[in-house]
């Protein structure tokens, strides 16, 4: 049995599968992620993009943070790619029961995934810190310098920095779902960042696959190691219903 054989098995024979990605599932959409060859980190700065996208930054120097977020975090055209549909559609048939992305571009959703529990926030969702009145991606990508409220008051993404905590309510999500899995899928992501990468310790079940393309602290522990794209992989897996 090849290993988009025992895939598609273990698939079959789960119904609380829990996919757990990070920015490998969105470059196949055109979104570049942070630690590959021509990704943020390896692009030219006058600070590393966690500096960049740190509290602090945005903070003391807000102008420039707003440069970099429009610039570097904002992809309007980017459209769901195989593995977003692959997922939305086994959620639909009762195998899948939820996504936990720690990517922000929504694109799970635009799939056709309900249950998502997104570790750092969105770019689609902005809000006044002063009279909390919601702005879309649109407007902040239309907004020059500092964006602000007909209030007066500052627009901040509902992203979580660097140096900021993650949402309590949707960790606490994410738990339960991994706890109560009977399959975990670890793709597209480094696991290098914490703590959303630690939750995955919560799983207690026997079907544990990683889909990437370069090593994860996971792939000892994993019953099936998958080097690809997730897209390409997940593409190839017919969905049955429960």
């Amino acid at each position: 049995m090849n290993d988009i054989e025992q895939l598609q098995a273990w698939i079959d024979e789960s119904c609380r599968i829990v996919f757990f990605g990070g920015a490998g599932v969105s470059t196949e959409s055109g979104i570049p992620d942070f630690r590959s060859t021509d990704g943020l980190y390896n692009q030219k700065y006058k600070y590393p993009p966690e500096t960049m996208l740190s509290h602090t930054m945005y903070e003391r120097h807000t102008e420039e943070f707003y440069e970099f977020y429009r610039d570097k975090l904002l992809y309007p055209n980017a459209q769901p790619n195989a593995a977003h549909k692959k997922l939305a559609e086994l959620e639909q048939a009762g195998r899948l029961s939820a996504v936990v992305t720690q990517n922000i571009d929504g694109l799970h959703q635009a799939a056709g995934s309900r249950t998502v529990y997104e570790l750092h926030g969105s770019v689609l969702r902005n809000y006044c810190l002063k009279c909390h009145k919601q702005y879309d991606l649109d407007f902040m990508l239309h907004s020059e310098g500092v964006p602000h409220c007909t209030c007066g008051g500052v627009i901040k993404p509902d992203v979580v920095l660097y140096e900021e905590s993650l949402d309590e309510a949707t960790i606490q999500h994410s738990v339960q779902a991994i706890a109560s899995a009977d399959m975990l899928i670890i793709a597209g992501t480094s696991l290098a960042v914490y703590p959303a990468s630690g939750l995955i310790r919560y799983f207690e079940g026997n079907r544990l696959a990683v889909i990437n393309r370069s090593p994860t602290p996971m792939d000892e522990q994993a019953g099936l190691l998958i080097n690809g794209s997730v897209g390409q992989v997940l593409s190839q897996i017919k969905v049955h219903p429960v």
